[in-house]
């Protein structure tokens, strides 16, 4: 699995916590899922990607996708967040 897109991204966040705070205020594009990550843990965060229209890449380990976040632990998810368009009155 390739994970330049999430290392290339500008703004992302790690963990299941963040990952689903992306999700539930519209700012994720794109959710990453370790396969190895305790499905009680996953398994509400795919379900909300599902119902919310969020592309949901399964990754193979959750030590891989720390890694690819920049990070000395295994993390169960990831999620690129979409950054506020330039000159916006977001922020």
């Amino acid at each position: 699995m390739s994970y330049e897109r999430l290392q290339m991204a500008s703004s992302k966040a790690v963990g299941t916590k963040q990952v689903t705070k992306a999700v539930m205020k519209g700012t994720a594009r794109a959710v990453y899922i370790a396969r190895d990550a305790e499905t009680h843990v996953t398994r509400p965060l795919m379900q909300l990607c599902l119902e919310r229209g969020i592309e949901v890449i399964e990754v193979d380990s959750m030590q891989e996708l720390g890694r690819a976040c920049g990070i000395e632990v295994g993390s169960a998810s990831a999620v690129i967040i979409e950054e506020p368009a330039y000159g916006s009155n977001e922020g």
